[in-house]
C-alpha cells in the first residue's frame, strides 16, 4: 500500500505547519503584521518535550488538549483586544467582560439578531475546531518523533537550540524576533491587566472616600443656580471629529452656527470648549459617571467600583441642595438600579413611561426630539419646582440609522408622527458596506441630535433653563480615524445670562462651537469647578 506512508508523511507535514503557524497567531493579530507568523513559537516546542516525557497516552492526550485550549484562549485575547484597541482605543481587561455582551448588542442591532448570533457561533464552532487542530497536532507530531526517535529527537532538539540561541541573542526577521512565545504573551498581558485593574480599583475606592463636597451642608452647595432648572444633556457619540477635520464636520459646524444665531435672538447665551473622555467609541456611562463623580472613570472595573461606594454627585449634590432630580435614559426598559442606589434620582423617565407610540429606530428606539419634548411636557409643565436632570441622546449612536427627522414640535404628540420613516430612511446593513458611508450617516446622526436639542430649546417657555450639553466619548476609529483623541465638544446655555458670569474665569468660548483654541479640561476635573463656580461666592 504506497499510499499509506505518502498519507502519513502528508498528515506529518500538516501538523507541524499547525504548530508552527497558529501559535503566532496572538503575536501577529497584537502587531498588526504579517512579519508575526516568521518566528519559533516555543509553546509547541515545550508541548511536545512534556509529550516525549510522558509514557501513558492519557496523559498525553490531556497535556495536548490543554494545549490546544490555551493557544485558542490566547488567540481569542489577542483578537478581543486588538478589536477593543481599534474600536474604544483601550486595552481589553479581562475582568470587563461584560462589554463583550454590549459588543454582541452593537452586532445585533447593525447586522441583525440572526446574524448577531450566527457569527457566535461560527466563532465558537471554529475556537472548538481549531483547539482540537492543534491537540491533533501535538499528538501527530508526537507520534511521528516517537516512531523515529533519532531523526525526531535530532529535529526538535535542534529548532529547540535555534529558538533558545535566538532568544538570548535576539535573532530577527524584519525587526521581529525568532523567538516567539505568542500565546504566552497574551494569556501573560491578559493576566497582568487584570492585576493592574484591580489595584486601581482598589485606589479609586481611596478617591472616593476623600471628598469635602460630601461634607458640604445644603446651604453652600450650588447658590448661584437657586431657581433654575438644570438639564445635563449627553449626546451619544458627539466628538472632536463631529465638528473639526473630517469630512462630515462642515455639516455639523452650519448647524451648530446656525443655533448660535437662533438661540442668541431668543435671548440664549452659551459657551463653549472641549472635555477628554475617559471612553472612546462606546461605553457611555463611563463618561457619564466621570462627570458626575469627578474622578477618572475609565473601564467597566472602575464603574463597578465605584457604584458600590458612597461617593457624592452631582445628582447628590443638586438633591441635597433642594432640586428635584430626573433620570431620562430612552433606551431603558427595566428599572435602573445604579440610578436608585448611586446616583439617588428622585424619579426615572425611559422607555416604559414616556408614551411613545411611534415606530423602532433600532438601537436608539425612540428619536431624541421626542425624548426631549415628553421631558419638557412632564418635568418643565407651568408652575413646577426646579428640576435637574440628566438626559441621554441616543439617536446618534451606532449604527445611526435608520434615523429620524426632525418635526415640529407641536405635531410630536405621542411619536405616531415618526410612522414610516424608519421603513423610508437607510438601512444599517446597507449604511456599514462602506467606510464614507458609515462617516456620512454618522454626520447625519449628529445633526439630527444636535438639531433635536436646538429644537428643545427653541420652544421650552422656561426663563429659567440652563442646559450642559456634551459628547460623552469620540465615535470609533472608522468614523473618526486612528489618529483621533478623546475630546468632545461641551457647552453650557441659559436663558439668563447672569448664569455665565461664574465661570468667566474658565475662558471658554462664546456660541455653541468651541474653536482649537477654545480650553480643554479633563472630564473628571468638571465636577469640582462646576460645584465651585455655582458654590458661595
Amino acid at each position: 500500500m504506497p499510499d499509506v506512508p505518502r498519507r502519513s508523511a502528508t498528515t506529518l507535514v500538516l501538523a507541524v505547519l499547525a504548530l508552527v503557524v497558529v501559535p503566532l497567531v496572538p503575536g501577529a493579530l497584537s502587531s498588526g503584521s504579517l512579519t508575526g507568523f516568521v518566528r519559533i513559537p516555543v509553546e509547541s516546542l515545550l508541548v511536545l518535550l512534556v509529550l516525549a516525557l510522558l509514557p501513558w497516552r492519557p496523559a498525553r492526550i490531556a497535556v495536548a488538549s490543554i494545549f490546544g485550549a490555551a493557544v485558542v484562549a490566547a488567540i481569542l485575547l489577542a483578537a478581543i483586544d486588538r478589536g477593543y484597541e481599534s474600536a474604544l482605543s483601550i486595552r481589553f481587561d479581562p475582568a470587563d467582560g461584560q462589554q463583550l455582551i454590549s459588543a454582541f448588542g452593537l452586532v445585533s442591532d447593525a447586522l441583525g439578531a440572526p446574524t448577531a448570533i450566527a457569527v457566535v457561533v461560527l466563532v465558537a464552532a471554529l475556537a472548538a475546531g481549531t483547539a482540537a487542530l492543534l491537540a491533533w497536532s501535538a499528538l501527530r507530531v508526537d507520534a511521528g518523533i516517537r516512531r523515529h526517535v533519532r531523526a525526531g529527537t535530532a529535529a526538535l532538539t535542534g529548532v529547540a537550540t535555534v529558538w533558545i540561541v535566538s532568544a538570548l541573542v535576539g535573532t530577527t526577521t524584519t525587526a521581529t524576533p525568532v523567538a516567539a512565545a505568542a500565546s504566552a504573551d497574551a494569556i501573560g498581558s491578559a493576566v497582568s491587566l487584570a492585576s493592574a485593574g484591580a489595584t486601581a480599583q482598589a485606589r479609586l475606592v481611596a478617591q472616593a472616600a476623600d471628598d469635602p463636597y460630601a461634607r458640604a451642608p445644603a446651604s453652600d452647595l450650588l447658590t448661584a443656580l437657586r431657581g433654575k432648572d438644570v438639564v445635563f444633556v449627553f449626546i451619544e457619540s458627539y466628538g472632536r471629529s463631529a465638528v473639526e477635520g473630517s469630512s462630515f464636520a462642515p455639516g455639523v459646524d452650519a448647524v451648530l452656527r446656525q443655533g448660535t444665531a437662533d438661540l442668541a435672538a431668543q435671548g440664549y447665551a452659551s459657551e463653549s470648549a472641549w472635555m477628554t473622555s475617559p471612553t472612546f467609541g462606546g461605553i457611555s456611562w463611563l463618561a457619564h459617571s466621570t462627570l458626575q463623580t469627578g474622578l477618572w472613570i475609565d473601564t467597566q472595573s472602575s464603574y463597578d467600583t465605584i457604584v458600590g461606594t458612597q461617593r457624592f454627585t452631582l445628582s447628590d449634590a443638586f438633591r441635597t441642595a433642594g432640586w428635584r432630580t430626573v433620570s431620562d435614559v430612552p433606551r431603558d426598559t427595566g428599572p435602573w438600579a445604579d440610578g436608585v442606589s448611586f446616583y439617588h434620582y428622585g424619579s426615572f423617565l425611559d422607555a416604559r413611561n414616556s408614551g411613545y407610540r411611534g415606530p423602532s429606530f433600532g438601537y436608539a428606539r425612540i428619536p431624541d426630539q421626542y425624548t426631549l419634548k415628553a421631558f419638557a411636557d412632564r418635568e418643565l409643565a407651568s408652575g413646577h419646582t426646579p428640576v435637574m436632570a440628566e438626559i441621554d441622546l441616543l439617536s446618534s449612536h451606532t449604527p445611526f440609522a435608520p434615523l429620524p427627522q426632525l418635526e415640529p414640535w407641536d405635531a410630536i404628540g405621542d411619536g405616531s408622527v415618526y410612522a414610516g420613516q424608519p421603513a423610508q430612511g437607510d438601512q444599517p446593513a446597507a449604511v456599514w458596506e462602506h467606510t464614507e458611508s458609515i462617516r456620512t450617516a454618522y454626520g447625519q446622526a449628529i445633526q439630527y441630535s444636535v438639531g433635536s436639542l436646538l429644537s428643545f430649546l427653541q420652544n421650552v417657555d422656561d426663563p429659567n433653563l440652563v442646559v450642559v450639553a456634551l459628547g460623552d466619548h469620540q465615535p470609533s476609529t472608522i468614523v473618526s480615524g486612528s489618529a483621533a483623541n478623546h475630546d468632545v465638544p461641551v457647552s453650557i446655555i441659559a436663558r439668563d445670562p447672569a448664569v455665565l458670569k461664574p465661570i468667566s474665569g474658565w475662558h471658554w468660548q462664546a456660541g455653541l462651537e468651541p474653536g482649537a483654541a477654545a480650553p480643554t479640561w479633563r472630564m473628571d476635573v468638571f465636577r469640582d469647578r462646576f460645584l465651585a463656580a455655582f458654590g458661595p461666592q
